[in-house]
């Protein structure tokens, strides 16, 4: 009876969360759209709310002590968005064109956020520093007007880049981003429905965690695979959505910025106040294949001006690959390296032969 309970809680609290966060995500961009925020600054807040479920979800497990779950959550979703998004986004669509300087502006952040959660030795407070110090400059660049990119001291040399960058960036935000202006009713909405979204959230981690230890679920597992991919359904559907009708280039700027703020808000923020624990080797595994998978996608991105169909299928399978090593690793009494070390290698060997084997598009 219990377990029926805990089930139908979380199938409930999954469902309303969701589509809790779909309405949040529309009066936010409304919003946003009312104080003039620029289509980069949109297509982040827009990120921030569709993240709403997996950031709630690990905070809720960070404040209960299950630092596995909490990590498994944020690092976990951002694999998955790696796959979901982008992978199966380029195989629906065949291929989705992207703009060279566009994947380097996100590219580098994107990097340099998931290179910080592989040093997990560093302390919270640190972490999140060294995220910020890049996190922060991006949002400023996307913020800025043409005009205001010359009043930036550090901008100045790189003025035409990024602004070129930034336009191009916009661009292809404006293929998905279309908000209304937004009204006062869309304040209380957006507030209803962010209260909702906690509501929901807190209840389907609270069941799933209930679940997986009266069925000896590891908790890196309930973390990193079942409620990863679950809180990280809405950016999927919507990248599947568009990619289907030839709209999937904002796909790369929505899943880098979805995966900073997840690690940011979702884990850092929480982590300086409650801790992180002690380093695990399943979340610092999570977290290598969290940075190997970063960069695979943005090479074969760059080198392809996009995400071919044959990179996308590699991606998802990059991500089957990492799902056997972790379940492998979670569940054997004494893992040994092979079984972390292996997979990595062969996917990195593959990607490598991929990257070497034939030229990409021209941009």
């Amino acid at each position: 009876m219990v377990v029926a309970i805990d089930l139908v809680v979380f199938l409930v609290g999954a469902a309303v969360s969701l589509g809790a966060s779909y309405l949040l995500v529309t009066r936010l961009e409304r919003i946003g759209e009312r104080l003039g925020l620029s289509e980069g600054l949109l297509g982040v807040l827009a990120a921030l709310a569709a993240d709403a479920p997996e950031i709630t979800s690990a905070v809720t497990a960070l404040a209960l002590g299950q630092d596995q779950v909490g990590a498994g959550v944020v690092i976990g979703s951002n694999v998955f968005n790696l796959a979901a998004l982008l992978g199966l986004g380029a195989v629906v669509a065949g291929y989705i064109a992207l703009h060279r300087r566009v994947i380097l502006l996100g590219g580098v952040v994107g990097v340099w956020v998931a290179l910080v959660m592989v040093l997990g030795l560093i302390p919270a407070g640190a972490a999140l520093l060294a995220v910020l110090a890049a996190l922060i400059p991006y949002l400023i660049v996307l913020g800025a007007g043409h005009a205001r990119l010359a009043r930036i001291p550090l901008a100045r040399r790189w003025e035409g880049w990024l602004a070129t960058a930034v336009s191009e960036e916009e661009a292809e935000l404006e293929e998905v981003i279309h908000p209304a202006h937004g009204r006062g009713r869309d304040v209380a909405v957006a507030g209803a429905m962010l209260i909702v979204v906690v509501a929901a959230s807190i209840a389907m981690e609270r069941a799933a965690t209930s679940l997986g230890t009266r069925f000896n679920i590891p908790e890196i597992i309930i973390g990193g695979v079942v409620l990863a991919a679950v809180t990280s359904l809405p950016n999927s559907v919507a990248a599947v959505y568009l990619a289907a009708r030839g709209r999937g280039a904002a796909m790369l700027s929505t899943t880098l910025n979805s995966n900073a703020l997840n690690v940011t808000a979702g884990l850092l923020l929480p982590a300086v106040i409650t801790g992180l624990g002690a380093p695990s080797g399943q979340s610092d595994l999570i977290a290598v294949w969290y940075l190997v998978l970063t960069v695979i996608a943005l090479a074969f991105a760059y080198r392809d001006s996009g995400v071919s169909r044959a990179s996308g299928i590699l991606i998802i399978g990059a991500y089957l690959v990492f799902l056997g090593s972790l379940w492998i690793t979670a569940y054997a009494a004494e893992p040994g390296p092979g079984a972390a070390v292996v997979p990595l290698v062969i996917v990195v060997a593959a990607s490598g032969a991929g990257l070497a084997r034939r030229r990409g598009r021209l941009p």
